[in-house]
């Protein structure tokens, strides 16, 4: 990990593509974990498979939440590597991994306490409760190596190497599979044999990315003690992210929910739905991540006509990108659905959430990318404030379709449009007001 600051040369359709295709297979291989658990599990049973779905709502709540490690951490760093302060950026990201460390281990306490409580609010039956509360407790020591992890790759991301977290996320994904196989159905584990086979993975993962840091601090003379008051400071500056993670989140439970009342095989729609939603938007997120590293680099080397071409050209990539996913994603509601469950009504509710995701694409794409252009942008007071005046916009009619439990298909449908089309439109047009100005942009390591 030997950054060097970013230099004219390459083009800028050239500078995106290194950023965001390594990104993209990194980013992708997080939800195959989860995908690889549900293909798995989904033959141990629906009901274990509705327990995971809703154990998973809960643990990817605090990841999500904490999601600021990564995103934070890659635009401070941006900006301190564009303004050529290496040694700087490098110490805020040692600081945010052991942000992420703390986070994590106070995560897993709060979990092991609270964790029977928390799945009993979503009121599912006593068989999906026992299959949720196992799933839930085990994957729960993985979580200070998922944040932990959050945090090295915002670091190196920052530093412009993306390949990094790809390497390492990918041998994570291609191990978590024959390490699935052999504790669920070698070892007849069942649900308890898919959370050990993923948190020994994060595990891996986390000491893979650690060692990297660690290498790169010494090489640059940084300390790796942790700084009490670097880590509060890192800390503070990302309350506005966390607030944002927070309002996502809100929505996203919101749905689950509604989903839960719906019945089991609306619930186990839901969660492979979700399953796949995941996999595409962070599809669409590597061009997010390309925007917050380097428009917090150009931001810190005070080129704001930079910033603009890659704004543009990012929005431009961003819905081109979606209208691919959407066709990828009818294509999918017709051939997945069968492959993910045995079972023809989840089958049937799964297909009509799929083509409920089909029509978001564009949008999302177009609201993913501008995120990260904000988020390089340092801009997460305004993304926070937006994030939040949407979600309040849009939960009077998630509530409305978790009382009113519209029937057959109709009802999981109307969770989708609900909580996903019409919360990313929102977003879009909130995020469309911003860029028009200049008040988001400032220059220099600030």
């Amino acid at each position: 990990m030997t950054p060097t600051p970013p230099q004219p040369g390459p083009s800028l359709n050239h500078r995106i593509l290194q950023l965001a295709l390594p990104s993209l297979g990194a980013l992708v291989a997080q939800p195959l974990f989860v995908l690889v658990d549900s293909a798995f599990v989904a033959r141990v049973g629906t009901v274990s498979l509705a327990g995971l779905g809703l154990a998973s709502v809960v643990l990817t709540t605090v990841v999500a939440l904490s999601v600021f490690l990564a995103y934070s951490t890659t635009a401070s760093v941006a900006r301190a590597f564009g303004a050529g302060r290496i040694r700087d950026a490098v110490a805020r990201g040692v600081d945010a991994c052991w942000l992420g460390l703390g986070i994590g281990a106070g995560a897993l306490l709060v979990l092991l306490a609270t964790g029977d409580p928390l799945l009993r609010l979503f009121g599912p039956g006593p068989d999906v409760l026992r299959e949720a509360r196992v799933y839930l407790l085990i994957s729960a020591v993985g979580l200070p190596a998922m944040l932990a992890t959050q945090a090295a790759t915002g670091l190196v991301r920052g530093l412009q190497k993306a390949t990094i977290p790809l390497i390492v996320a990918g041998i994570g994904a291609a191990l978590n599979v024959p390490l699935n196989a052999l504790l669920i159905f070698g070892l007849n584990l069942g649900i308890v044999g898919s959370a050990i086979g993923t948190v020994l993975c994060e595990w891996g993962m986390a000491f893979a990315l650690l060692t990297v840091v660690a290498r790169g601090a010494r090489r640059h003379g940084v300390g790796l003690r942790p700084k009490l008051a670097a880590i509060s400071s890192a800390g503070r500056e990302s309350v506005p992210m966390f607030v944002r993670a927070v309002s996502l989140r809100v929505v996203a439970l919101v749905g689950t929910w509604a989903a839960t009342g719906l019945g089991e095989v609306q619930l186990a729609a839901h969660q492979l739905a979700l399953t796949v939603f995941s996999l595409f938007a962070l599809a669409l997120d590597a061009l997010a991540i390309a925007g917050q590293a380097l428009t917090g680099s150009y931001l810190g080397a005070a080129d704001a006509i930079s910033v603009r071409q890659v704004t543009s050209r990012l929005i431009t990539w961003g819905v081109a990108a979606g209208c691919i996913t959407s066709v990828l994603l009818l294509g999918l509601a017709y051939a997945a659905p069968s492959l993910f469950s045995p079972d023809p009504a989840v089958q049937e509710n799964l297909q009509v959430a799929l083509w409920v995701l089909a029509l978001c694409q564009p949008v999302a794409g177009y609201v993913f990318v501008l995120d990260g252009v904000l988020m390089g942008a340092g801009d997460a007071p305004y993304l926070a404030r937006a994030v939040l005046v949407t979600m309040m916009a849009v939960l009077p009619f998630a509530i409305a379709v978790g009382f009113v439990q519209p029937p057959g298909l109709w009802g999981l449908a109307a969770v989708w449009i609900t909580c996903t089309l019409l919360f990313l439109v929102g977003r879009a047009v909130s995020l469309w007001l911003r860029v028009r100005g200049d008040a988001w942009m400032r220059l220099g390591d600030a």
